[in-house]
């Protein structure tokens, strides 16, 4: 499978089931209404799926010229946070937008999600890969 294939593959599945679990977690856990989680997942499912394929494209862009291949759990740990960072960081402002929050009402209820999209991202990355094998970039 091609690269670009590959990453789009990825991040269209991670960002779709992403989508129903986080509209499922802010109407369980905010006080917002329908339109509004339902609005709040979408935009940042939206602003996640860009940075994810730009994250990634550049991810393996650097996993090319390491010398050790393949993907440790060092790796895939860091490959973890550093996307939740970067996304967190690009997060946390267009919540506070959207829901009509401070950035510190939309940090802390983003961590939440945060910690969550942390062990997912690791456990679905894991598991693409078993599924797709690992990209050329690893091997």
């Amino acid at each position: 499978m091609s690269p670009v294939l590959r990453r789009v593959i990825y991040a269209v599945l991670f960002e779709a089931i992403g989508l129903i679990i986080s509209t499922l977690g802010r109407l369980a856990f905010s006080d917002q209404d329908a339109k509004t989680a339902g609005g709040a997942a979408l935009g940042s499912m939206i602003i996640a799926l860009l940075f994810n394929y730009a994250f990634n494209a550049g991810f393996e862009a650097w996993e090319r010229r390491q010398t050790v291949k393949g993907r440790s759990f060092r790796r895939r740990i860091a490959h973890g946070a550093l996307f939740e960072g970067g996304l967190l960081i690009l997060m946390v402002p267009f919540l506070a937008w959207w829901m009509d929050v401070t950035l510190w009402q939309a940090l802390a209820y983003d961590a939440g999600l945060l910690v969550f999209f942390a062990v997912y991202t690791f456990g679905f990355t894991w598991a693409f890969d078993r599924v797709f094998g690992l990209p050329a970039s690893a091997l």
